[in-house]
């Protein structure tokens, strides 16, 4: 394989590569950071011996993700307030022509499913994504961990039980999630109180992300009282500099603050039943790069 082949091999497979390392770390920054430190090593490999690339460079990628992820939670153990991953906006592309695999993708992604993900092991974040998300077969997966099957067999159910009695149970209205955001902005921006109290669910939560480098509440607040109250004195503070607009992130319609054209804030909402059931915000200046794509 010349070296011209191999850098068209790996670009072939980046999007792929770089979307298991993102649903491993939740940053960008780190995924891309992994993916690199994977090209070189493949750059540098004898590569002659290999009879599939992607299994290959999958391999590469999620073990280096590993290693990362158990450094970056020794970290976030010392983390101002709640920690929630970095917004990014959802676009597949060409390479996602199935629409059943698109939505398995979308969920794998939501930020919902992401902060359940942080309280995995690594492992079983990684047999997660290599098996929920992109479909990797058990067999490949443990050839990826150095496991045995029935060993990834077992994290597989026991990371599948962990998600599925911490994610929220039920389904989106994709419509419905558009809806009540769009309405949702209209409120914050004309600054009317009531209609945001009206869109939330009476034991809505908010989780603020600004990392100690922004004003956000350093707890997880709940109740529809608490958190209206919270919103209401945000939305007072919008003003002429502030543009705000929705776009597609994580899966979903989110809205991206700007205020004198710097992103500022990211609001995303889950949404059940025509109410807001958690309002998720990131302030942190380190997440906030992929608004800039809006």
């Amino acid at each position: 394989m010349t070296a011209d082949t191999a850098t068209a091999v790996f670009e072939e497979h980046r999007p792929l590569l770089t979307g298991v390392a993102y649903r491993m770390l939740g940053r960008v920054a780190d995924a891309e950071d992994v993916v690199q430190e994977a090209w070189l090593r493949w750059s540098s490999a004898t590569r002659e011996g290999v009879r599939e690339p992607r299994a290959f460079l999958v391999r590469i990628t999620t073990r280096l993700a590993i290693d990362r992820l158990r450094h970056l939670q020794s970290r976030r153990e010392s983390y101002v307030g709640p920690w929630l991953p970095e917004p990014v906006v959802t676009d597949f592309g060409p390479t996602m022509p199935d629409a059943a695999e698109q939505a398995v993708l979308v969920d794998s992604v939501s930020l919902a499913v992401l902060v359940v993900l942080e309280s995995l092991s690594p492992l079983e974040r990684a047999v997660f994504v290599l098996r929920e998300a992109f479909g990797f077969p058990y067999a490949e997966i443990a050839t990826a961990l150095d496991r045995t099957e029935a060993a990834v067999r077992q994290l597989a159910g026991r990371a599948r039980r962990h998600v599925d009695e911490r994610k929220p149970r039920y389904d989106v209205d994709p419509a419905e999630r558009r809806d009540v955001t769009e309405r949702f902005l209209a409120a914050a921006s004309g600054g009317s109180i009531e209609q945001l109290m009206a869109l939330l669910a009476p034991d809505v939560r908010m989780v603020s992300d600004a990392g100690g480098k922004a004003k956000a509440a350093r707890r997880i607040i709940e109740s529809a009282d608490k958190v209206g109250r919270f919103l209401a004195a945000v939305a007072q503070e919008i003003g002429p500099d502030w543009d705000m607009r929705i776009a597609e992130f994580n899966g979903g319609p989110a809205v991206a603050c700007f205020v004198r054209g710097k992103p500022d804030t990211f609001f995303q909402l889950d949404v059940r039943d025509g109410v807001i059931r958690c309002v998720y915000i990131v302030r942190n200046p380190d997440k906030l790069s992929g608004l800039a794509a809006v």
